[in-house]
């Protein structure tokens, strides 16, 4: 039978007023427990009572913590808040991961009392509410799990240092292993970032640990079918996810191989998972970003031939001159400048490890061939500096902001580096001295305005540049191109566009895939 509000006041007075004897008043305890039959103000008196009394009666432990729960699932939402906001005063001892699952299971309700309970119970047992989290994680319905994984990523980093113990981080790290052997390209992003964010994984040691799992998620032992847009899509994911761990001591040496060996040779018919990407810029950027990280390579003179040839593709031969000297061709080729920068950028890079390359292991008529290219390319690249910088001449502040002029930084950024590094190949022997900054990544510090002029051969992507590009990305549907006369860039401003799309297709078996509906209804 409910109990009426004058009952609940009248037992609560009963067990506030028995101080040392309240194991004695089991019976008030009971009548309080049965507010939750009853009306709105009683079942938001039961809310407050149930867990004000709650570690007197272990006996009634069950029955208050249902109690409480059926108050959690109430149709008036100001009984649920209530109820949510006080569960972490059950979350004692052996009850503490039974509290942390339930409320994991509660995300789903959105409220911010769930956030702040969770926050609560995990600064007095980290380990126990992990237990529940990551309990929902792997068994729970994917609403939760989707819901658990992102408060972890969000979460976590607010917490003290004295909670994320050393013991804490190796708990997340051994539960994290296990969610990844079954999860989406969206869940991947988020919990190599609960992993990178981890203080026992910034060392040398540990970024070389979350290395290996992405190697392990990469598939890096299989060859790609580069009809496979699933295939394609994780392997962009996995390097993205792995390009922030790469440094001098941590290398990029397997994922540069696996592109050099699977990648490269299938560049013109990889499938894009996006539609408006262009799958093959981003690629060669992705390379580009690995390629100063590389450690030594078994087939390193493979992997500058396919480089080689791969510029060789991008970089035409100028065109047949006619019986009076004009150009016997209708137009000008092309000059793919965001393609080069990025295979010219690699090959520099893997060119260091074996300065010789282009002198012993290229015949004389392809290295003829190659710099008559190179030549062809550098005064193309000279016209449209020029042009660039007549264009951007004066310009500072707002009119920098422009879409156009942003563009057309990002152009000169990209030719002048281009310049730089054929200028170190034009080298007798080659040169690799040369440090140019690619350009779309940040770079250390800010310079003069723009439209200053400089030299001939003086490069804004050596780490200065005329200003700091904005962070904000045109839209992939719109795409601009900056193109003058026969020449081509790539109209995307800043890294990646692509970046954490998340959600790989297809099916799921171990790692990427669709996880299967698990609709269980309430398991508390």
């Amino acid at each position: 039978m409910a109990a009426t509000v004058e009952e609940l006041y009248r037992n609560y007075g009963i067990l506030a007023d028995a101080k040392d004897n309240l194991s004695q008043h089991k019976d008030a305890y009971q009548v309080i427990l049965d507010g939750v039959k009853g009306g709105p103000k009683e079942k938001r008196l039961a809310a407050q009572f149930i867990p004000k009394f709650f570690s007197s009666f272990p006996e009634l432990a069950d029955a208050a913590i249902n109690a409480q729960l059926d108050l959690c699932e109430d149709e008036d939402v100001s009984i649920r808040r209530q109820a949510i906001k006080e569960l972490p005063r059950f979350a004692a001892g052996e009850n503490l991961p039974r509290v942390a699952d339930i409320l994991t299971q509660l995300l789903q309700t959105e409220f911010n009392q769930v956030n702040t309970a969770l926050i609560s119970i995990f600064k007095i047992d980290a380990k126990g509410t992990l237990g529940g989290l990551f309990s929902q994680i792997l068994h729970g319905e994917d609403i939760v799990r989707e819901r658990a994984i992102k408060f972890l990523s969000t979460k976590l980093k607010t917490m003290p240092e004295d909670v994320m113990t050393k013991e804490v981080e190796d708990h997340i790290f051994t539960e994290t292993k296990k969610v990844l052997e079954d999860v989406t390209g969206e869940e991947f992003v988020l919990l190599m970032r609960i992993l990178s964010g981890l203080k026992n994984l910034q060392t040398v040691s540990g970024r070389q640990q979350l290395v290996e799992l992405v190697v392990e998620q990469a598939f890096l032992e299989q060859a790609l079918n580069p009809a496979d847009a699933d295939a394609v899509d994780r392997l962009l994911q996995c390097t993205r996810q792995a390009l922030p761990l790469f440094s001098k001591n941590v290398h990029s040496t397997r994922f540069v191989t696996y592109f050099s060996d699977h990648v490269l040779p299938n560049l013109s018919t990889l499938t894009s998972p996006v539609a408006e990407l262009d799958i093959q810029l981003e690629v060669l950027k992705l390379l580009a970003e690995m390629s100063p990280f590389c450690g030594d390579m078994e087939k390193l003179e493979n992997n500058l031939k396919m480089l080689f040839e791969k510029l060789l593709e991008f970089m035409p031969l100028p065109p047949e001159e006619g019986e009076h000297g004009e150009n016997a061709a209708n137009e000008e080729p092309k000059l793919q400048f965001s393609y080069v920068e990025c295979l010219l950028f690699s090959f520099h890079q893997l060119g260091k490890k074996m300065p010789d390359f282009l002198i012993d292991k290229i015949d004389a008529d392809k290295l003829k061939d190659f710099k008559i290219r190179l030549q062809y390319f550098a005064r193309g690249l000279q016209v449209y500096i020029r042009q660039l910088r007549v264009a951007l001449q004066g310009k500072t502040g707002e009119a920098l902001k422009t879409d156009e002029n942003k563009i057309k930084v990002v152009a000169l950024k990209i030719t002048n580096n281009i310049n730089v590094l054929i200028k170190d190949l034009f080298h007798n022997p080659p040169s690799y001295k040369s440090t140019v900054t690619l350009s779309w990544k940040p770079v250390q510090r800010e310079a003069a305005a723009v439209g200053e002029k400089r030299p001939p051969g003086d490069d804004v992507g050596t780490g200065t540049t005329v200003k700091k590009l904005a962070p904000a990305l045109p839209r992939r549907d719109a795409r601009q191109i900056y193109n003058p006369p026969s020449g081509k860039y790539s109209g995307t401003i800043g890294n990646f566009p692509y970046e954490q799309r998340g959600g790989f297709r297809g099916g799921r078996g171990r790692g990427f895939g669709g996880r299967g509906n698990r609709s269980r209804g309430r398991i508390y």
